[in-house]
């Protein structure tokens, strides 16, 4: 009995050890670094761009540094698109992706998502002299959209009959082929969208939204300390107000942004964890 009470009381070590090993992850890695490496989208405005400075900018951008602060690290920028987000978070290239990137089912197998720091819905943007009145209207039209995106899955399920043009970047590849009326239409987040229709007048937005998106920051599975951390770290970002008003900096003082709530709930299996 005495050797069980030793045996079993070494196993506990071990997986206290384990756990507290786990728990430190990326959270420590980042901090002795001294960088996070954040991926985000500098397509087009107003989520993400380049100034005359050359500088990023943009709504996702403000939410990277402000990241990097809280953290007391250096931000450090990759501009990544589409699927790259996805592949090169799994293999460990980023520490993180604010890069405009919808909080989906499918991506969820891949990566895991922090509670939404925003939500976005899809708008069909299109030439004005095209006779676009609807989603039926794009069937046999040219239809640019990102590979990869939302927007891509959304048309081959409501509308298979469109002609997809692809872009690896919608912003700044798809916003190019709409200025030039080398496309008939496009989809992509309607706060990329609605932005483009006020730059150009040979363009016009349907109206309504196809869909109500979550965007979270993209993290790498199996680290779920460092996803409870992310979680907290973006609902105090909302309900300090600074989503708000970062929103209207950047997309319009006019616009409002979605509701989100900044309530979460942790899970069971990781409260278990932070008790250990």
């Amino acid at each position: 009995m005495k050797l069980r009470s030793i045996l079993t009381t070494m196993l506990s070590g071990v997986i206290a050890l384990s756990s507290s090993a786990a728990i430190a992850g990326k959270l420590d890695d980042i901090r002795e670094q001294g960088y996070i490496r954040i991926g985000v989208s500098l397509g087009g405005e107003p989520i993400g761009f380049r100034n005359q400075k050359n500088e990023p900018v943009g709504y996702d951008v403000d939410l990277a540094y402000r990241l990097a602060e809280k953290l007391g690290v250096e931000a450090r920028f990759t501009d990544v698109h589409g699927d790259a987000r996805v592949s090169m978070l799994f293999s460990d290239q980023l520490d993180a992706v604010i890069g405009n990137m919808s909080a989906t089912l499918e991506r969820a197998k891949s990566v895991n998502f922090s509670i939404p720091y925003a939500r976005a819905g899809l708008r069909i943007i299109h030439q004005k002299e095209m006779a676009i009145n609807s989603l039926a209207d794009l069937k046999g039209k040219k239809v640019v959209v990102g590979r990869g995106s939302t927007g891509e899955t959304f048309l081959k399920r409501e509308v298979p009959e469109a002609t997809l043009v692809y872009t690896d970047n919608f912003a700044p590849d798809g916003i190019l082929l709409l200025r030039q009326g080398r496309v008939d239409a496009g989809i992509e987040d309607s706060s990329l969208i609605d932005y483009l229709a006020t730059q150009t007048d040979r363009l016009e937005t349907l109206p309504g939204l196809l869909s109500n998106d979550p965007i979270g920051v993209g993290i790498r599975k199996g680290d779920q300390e460092f996803l409870r951390w992310m979680d907290m770290f973006v609902s105090e970002y909302i309900s300090s107000g600074d989503y708000e008003t970062s929103y209207k900096k950047m997309v319009g003082c006019r616009c409002q942004p979605s509701n989100i709530e900044a309530n979460m709930v942790t899970p069971k299996p990781l409260q278990a964890i932070l008790i250990i």
